[in-house]
C-alpha cells in the first residue's frame, strides 16, 4: 500500500466498507495498512467520513484499533477534517446550501466521534494547537487557517468544537 494514490485509497476504502461480511480482524488489518501512508489515510477519511456507511456513525472497535495503530499518520488529518468541516458548514449555510451544510455537519460529527474514540495524545496535542491558533491568530497552524481563508466566525467555531472535543476526551481520563 505504500505507493497507493489518493484516488486508489478512496476506491479501496469504498470496496472494503462495502463488504458487510468482512471479519473484524481483516477489517482492522486492512484499515491499519491503508492509513500508514499519507494518501491512504487521506483517502480513507474522505470515503469513511462522507460516505453512506453506518459504521462511520458508530465506529467499531477494529476501526478504532486500526486508527490507533498509526497515530502520527492520522492525528493531524482528524483535527484538520474537524476544523474544515466545521468551517464549511458555516460557508454552506451562508450560501443557503442547507443540504451541503448538513453534509459538512455530518462529517464534523463523525470526525469528532472518531477523535473521542481514538483518544490518542497526538490528536490532543494537535487539537490544542489548532484551537489556540484559531483563537489567537498565531501559532503552528496559522498557515492552515489562512490557506482556507477562514474568517473570525469560522475560527471561533473551530476553536469551540475543538474545545468541546478536548473537554470530552479529558473527561474520559
Amino acid at each position: 500500500m505504500e505507493n497507493i494514490t489518493f484516488e486508489e485509497a478512496i476506491a479501496y476504502t469504498e470496496d472494503l466498507l462495502s463488504h458487510s461480511n468482512l471479519d473484524e480482524a481483516k477489517l482492522e488489518s486492512q484499515i491499519a495498512a491503508l492509513v500508514q501512508t499519507v494518501n491512504g489515510a487521506r483517502g480513507f477519511f474522505v470515503c469513511f467520513l462522507t460516505g453512506e456507511w453506518t459504521i462511520a456513525d458508530a465506529p467499531s472497535a477494529p476501526v478504532i484499533r486500526a486508527l490507533q495503530s498509526t497515530p502520527d499518520a492520522i492525528a493531524e488529518l482528524l483535527v484538520k477534517n474537524l476544523a474544515m468541516s466545521t468551517a464549511m458548514a458555516i460557508t454552506h449555510r451562508r450560501a443557503g446550501n442547507t443540504e451541503q451544510a448538513e453534509g459538512s455537519d455530518r462529517v464534523a460529527k463523525r470526525t469528532a466521534l472518531l477523535i473521542e474514540k481514538v483518544d490518542i495524545l497526538e490528536v490532543r496535542a494537535i487539537a490544542t494547537q489548532v484551537h489556540d491558533t484559531a483563537l489567537a491568530n498565531t501559532g503552528e497552524y496559522v498557515a492552515f487557517l489562512e490557506k482556507w481563508g477562514y474568517d473570525a466566525e469560522q475560527k471561533q467555531a473551530i476553536a469551540n468544537v475543538l474545545a468541546q472535543i478536548l473537554d470530552q476526551v479529558r473527561a474520559n481520563d
